[in-house]
């Protein structure tokens, strides 16, 4: 027991030695002997109760336990541009998220937006771990209670896909509130999408637009694309989860059902932007079909959803002013 009087000039004690020779303690130690047990019981208390309090205390037991009328949900892919809307949109409906993210294409700054709008304990974490990782995998599953996955995680953009084919969305638009956008890696802008593209150039971080192919057999030569608004996609996943069960998933068309060639892009983002951008027409770029555009009639019968951000010009304003404000990206935030 530490000795609180240690080093302190203090009066003798007035002790009574009666015949028998036995010494009586003294009252006023022993009650100073059972006030030094009740401070430090109170401390011990005290600092269990700051622990409890803690985020990381309480964050550990609610992501690692199933709780009743809580819906835990894995995102991968968390801190990219879809991957980061998806759970915007889960966390404002109250779904527990664990982000997993390796940062390879997203961005911590998105991960930190979210934080700050869900402080709360248990309801946003963020893993950094490689899905290539099977050990990392294992670790995260064992330590986590999930009930869902959505599954974001990708090598996506289009230029990589010619040279190693992968499946890719065309994806526009971003948080109508300016919360979230899209904000690729300096040293992937040449790979990324056309509306990036556009915006680099609205910018002047590129001298303009290049347009690869204006022979294909289009009513205008370019190529056709159906292009989706991030929140109607993230709309169509939460819906999705939300019918899906165990071992009954559903699979889907996801778009607007409607195509628009690159030319009508250009000219939407030209007005969206305000900037009258520059346009090289180039030879086609290996790879690319005339047109692509979805058939959404499955999910639209099974699931009442139908895109409903379908002008372009709107989709690419929203995304334009979010562009605006972050000129740098996410810098700040991360």
């Amino acid at each position: 027991m530490l000795n609180f009087a240690r080093g302190r000039s203090q009066p003798r004690s007035t002790r009574s030695m009666p015949l028998s020779g036995m010494e009586y303690p003294d009252p006023k130690r022993k009650s100073n002997f059972v006030g030094k047990i009740l401070m430090a019981a109170t401390l011990t208390a005290l600092c269990i109760i700051m622990l409890k309090q803690s985020p990381n205390f309480n964050t550990l037991s609610r992501f690692s336990e199933h709780e009743e009328g809580v819906t835990h949900v894995l995102v991968t892919g968390g801190a990219g541009y879809i991957g980061s809307h998806a759970a915007l949109r889960l966390l404002k409906e109250s779904y527990r998220v664990t982000i997993v993210d390796n940062l390879s294409r997203g961005n911590i700054g998105a991960v930190k937006v979210l934080q700050k709008l869900f402080p709360e304990p248990g309801q946003l974490q963020f893993v950094y771990a490689d899905l290539g990782d099977a050990k990392a995998v294992n670790k995260i599953f064992s330590e986590n209670a999930f009930d869902a996955v959505m599954h974001f995680a990708a090598v996506a953009y289009v230029g990589e896909s010619t040279l190693d084919p992968l499946k890719y969305f065309n994806v526009i638009g971003s948080d109508p509130e300016g919360r979230l956008g899209e904000a690729p890696k300096p040293e992937l802008r040449e790979h990324g999408r056309i509306s990036g593209a556009c915006f680099d150039a609205a910018h002047g971080v590129i001298p303009g637009l290049k347009v690869k192919g204006t022979d294909y057999k289009t009513h205008d030569g370019t190529c056709i694309r159906d292009y989706i608004d991030v929140t109607d996609l993230v709309d169509a996943h939460v819906k999705a989860l939300k019918k899906a069960k165990p071992g009954e998933v559903g699979i889907y068309n996801v778009g607007t059902g409607r195509g628009r060639s690159v030319k009508e892009f250009v000219e939407a983002c030209k007005k969206a932007t305000g900037v009258e951008i520059k346009v090289d027409y180039l030879p086609r770029r290996p790879g690319d079909y005339a047109e692509v555009f979805s058939d959404p009639t499955k999910i639209r019968r099974e699931l009442n959803w139908t895109a409903q951000l379908t002008d372009l010009q709107d989709s690419l304003q929203i995304a334009w002013r979010w562009q605006k404000a972050h000129c740098d990206g996410y810098a700040a935030a991360s």
